[in-house]
């Protein structure tokens, strides 16, 4: 269990921050990055479990709360280099948490409507922050496909994300009454 008795360290103060096998980096590190835009998609999931209608999706809730919980797993895993001083014992996304996002797309796809255009953000307001979360999910995957130009990086980090945004987005669709109440995109409709 992690125990913090200090928030600030002034460690950060000259612009580097500590990765979990202690080494220093710049706060503009493309690893630092990757974990950071991986942060900011758990923190609007926050949003969006404010905003779960509880009674028409009662398992909603506890799903958000295992893929935040999982969000903190996969940033110790890309926090911590694998071929770094603790990279061997570090915390690291597994092909069973991969598995388990696939299980619920296809359990929450299930009911939903073919889709004949693409769907824009927006209908409830779960289902705008779920489009917000996918689309900071699909950036955190491009930071860590880069990061994986120059560092070795888990797999199954990489695949984790791919899935969260479809789980996202499927989501965003159950969120807007199964479907019925998404915002299609209408092609060429303004010219």
């Amino acid at each position: 269990m992690v125990t913090l008795t200090k928030i600030y360290t002034r460690g950060g103060d000259a612009g580097e921050t500590s990765l979990g096998d202690g080494s220093r980096r710049p706060k503009y590190d493309l690893r630092v990055a990757s974990y950071g835009t991986v942060d900011e998609a758990n923190a609007i999931l926050g949003l969006v479990r404010l905003h779960v209608d509880a009674a028409s999706h009662p398992d909603l809730d506890g799903l958000l709360s295992r893929v935040q919980n999982d969000l903190f797993d996969l940033g110790a895993d890309l926090c911590t280099p694998e071929d770094g001083k603790r990279g061997a014992g570090a915390l690291r996304i597994i092909a069973a948490q991969v598995d388990r996002l696939e299980t619920e797309i296809d359990r929450y796809n299930e009911p939903l409507s073919d889709l004949k255009s693409f769907v824009l953000p927006g209908g409830s307001a779960a289902s705008a922050y779920l489009h917000q979360a996918r689309t900071v999910v699909r950036r955190a995957e491009r930071d860590v496909v880069a990061l994986t130009e120059a560092e070795t990086v888990n797999p199954d980090a990489v695949k984790y994300l791919n899935r969260l945004s479809d789980l996202l987005f499927v989501l965003s669709r159950t969120c807007n009454d199964n479907g019925a109440g998404d915002v299609l995109w209408v092609p060429g409709a303004n010219r």
